[in-house]
């Protein structure tokens, strides 16, 4: 069964957008419901900061290739903040220097991440989305203007 999936701008800078995915049948992006998770989890509290502090960077800096863990496979763009230290992981997808968009994430235990089982789940929704994204880049439904991702009010992504 196929995920109905929106895309949402969660907050931006001079140099950066940050968006989210949110699937139709609960309305809350997947970075809304990591901060819900962890922002009081006294156990992983110092690892969610290290994130935050990772995204103020990347707001202030740009989405620069040196500020994410390639995570995915070589054909996407999945990756993971922060690049190094702690068990806390958040995946995303690093689409320009002025565009990223926040998947969810989770506590890795096993060395690789396809061990984990929702933390597998969480980066093959990011691989089905970034391909769904792809082809509607690809067919012109959305395009991207600097840090804008234009058309994607308009649609639904299935993944």
């Amino acid at each position: 069964m196929k995920k109905k999936t929106t895309i949402d701008l969660i907050t931006e800078s001079e140099k950066t957008a940050l968006y989210s995915i949110s699937f139709e049948m609960d309305g809350t992006t997947e970075f809304e419901k990591f901060v819900a998770e962890f922002e009081m989890n006294a156990t992983y509290n110092s690892d969610y900061q290290r994130i935050i502090a990772a995204l103020q960077v990347i707001l202030d800096k740009g989405a620069l290739e040196r500020f994410f863990r390639p995570e995915g496979k070589m054909n996407d763009n999945v990756q993971a903040i922060p690049i190094g230290g702690g068990k806390l992981r958040l995946y995303c997808l690093r689409i320009s220097e002025q565009i990223v968009i926040l998947g969810n994430g989770g506590v890795k235990t096993t060395k690789y991440y396809q061990e984990a089982p929702k933390l597998y789940g969480y980066v093959l929704d990011l691989q089905r989305f970034d391909k769904i994204l792809k082809e509607n880049l690809e067919k012109g439904y959305v395009s991207i203007e600097k840090k804008e991702l234009n058309g994607i009010d308009d649609i639904t992504f299935k993944i």
